[in-house]
């Protein structure tokens, strides 16, 4: 089976169509002109859309769901389910599970389970062992909830409470924003925005649990103060993870050594241009399907950047500052073919679908937007 989790947060219908790719399978599926979008929102709905891979057409199906505050989706790997990271109460984030309805983009609820903390925002779902792990930023905890085989949220296993703080006035406590599991499966990469740190967790498949830093050893990355981790990705590879630091807006290419555990930080980027003096805000971060580009949000200037990932170093170059389309660029989505990419436009209110160029990895806007009420996560389900 191959190792869905590895290949980085894109959903994970595209991450197990990109780790096909990647282990040698054929090329990239005929485009579909029936898929499917999902967005979630800052308030309580769940819109779906209707998305023509073949035309790169966008048609909007309404409000299929209500979950408080929908922060995150994430499609399972081989089941029609989609899970969403809702924040919740002040003490019970929850994650919700819905079977999509193929042919009309509904969704019916399956059910839920706690996240074991408040103010869940991230998931991500280790296919090899079926376990979905949960960022609570409210709380700084992180979590591993089995699912059943029908793709039901389960009992939670495990959570591990961060530690730390940092100077900025949002930096008082932990705060847990996203999961990545390394391609061993032994590993899970916390990026703490509240914390300033990558914190790096035991993780037992067999077991589907978590375990904080081994007894004595502090294998944290150490950002700097103050930037706020948001993101933390790893590269095509799995040598290299790549951290997007929220209040600073910077990019951090880091070395990663699995046998140890370890990140060592080789190369700084920041997001913004030279000279800028507005407040610095980066959203999300996202590698091309073939690894060969990385994507980053630019809030603070309404901009996606594209940089080139050195195949040998892992550093990176910039490619590209482009207009994401709208106002504060919340969240982004890649498709599966690797030539589209959706835009969630939390204060325009608006989705916009850009073209991305396989071969340089650029951006063009296609002029095609649909507005949809403060959208912080967009997903492809195809």
């Amino acid at each position: 089976m191959f190792d869905v989790s590895a290949c980085g947060r894109l959903g994970l219908g595209l991450a197990l169509l990109w780790c096909l790719d990647t282990a040698g399978a054929s090329t990239p599926p005929p485009c579909n002109p029936a898929e499917l979008a999902y967005v979630g929102t800052d308030g309580s709905g769940i819109w779906t859309f209707r998305f023509d891979a073949c035309a790169g057409t966008l048609t909007g199906l309404g409000q299929t769901a209500d979950a408080k505050k929908p922060r995150w989706l994430l499609k399972h790997p081989q089941l029609p389910v989609l899970y969403v990271a809702a924040e919740g109460a002040q003490t019970d984030g929850r994650v919700f599970a819905y079977a999509i309805a193929e042919h009309t983009g509904g969704l019916n609820p399956m059910g839920d389970a706690s996240a074991g903390g408040a103010g869940t925002t991230h998931l991500w779902l280790d296919a090899p062992s079926m376990t979905l792990l949960a960022a609570n930023f409210g709380t700084g905890s992180t979590s591993s909830l089995t699912l059943h085989t029908d793709g039901r949220p389960g009992v939670l296993v495990s959570s591990i409470q961060a530690y730390g703080s940092g100077p900025h006035r949002r930096q008082a406590s932990p705060h847990a924003h996203g999961i990545a599991v390394d391609r061993t499966g032994r590993h899970a990469l916390v990026a703490d925005m509240g914390a300033d740190r990558v914190f790096v967790y035991g993780f037992n498949r067999s077991t589907r649990s978590l375990a904080a830093d081994w007894p004595n050893v502090q294998r944290a990355y150490q950002a700097p103060a103050g930037s706020g981790p948001r993101r933390a990705v790893f590269s095509a590879t799995g040598h290299m993870v790549y951290v997007l630091s929220e209040l600073s807006a910077e990019i951090t290419a880091l070395r990663w050594d699995s046998t140890l555990g370890s990140l060592e930080a080789v190369q700084t980027l920041p997001l913004t241009t030279p000279g800028f003096e507005g407040v610095k805000s980066a959203s999300e971060l996202a590698p091309s399907r073939d690894g060969r580009f990385v994507y980053a949000g630019n809030r603070g200037e309404n901009q996606i950047l594209v940089y080139r990932a050195d195949a040998d170093s892992g550093e990176l170059e910039l490619v590209q500052r482009h207009p994401s389309g709208g106002d504060v660029p919340w969240a982004f989505d890649i498709h599966p073919s690797g030539q589209w990419m959706l835009v969630a436009h939390h204060r325009s209110q608006r989705l916009s679908l850009h073209r991305i160029d396989k071969t340089s990895g650029r951006l063009s806007d296609t002029g095609v937007t649909l507005d949809v009420p403060a959208p912080v996560s967009v997903l492809f389900v195809n």
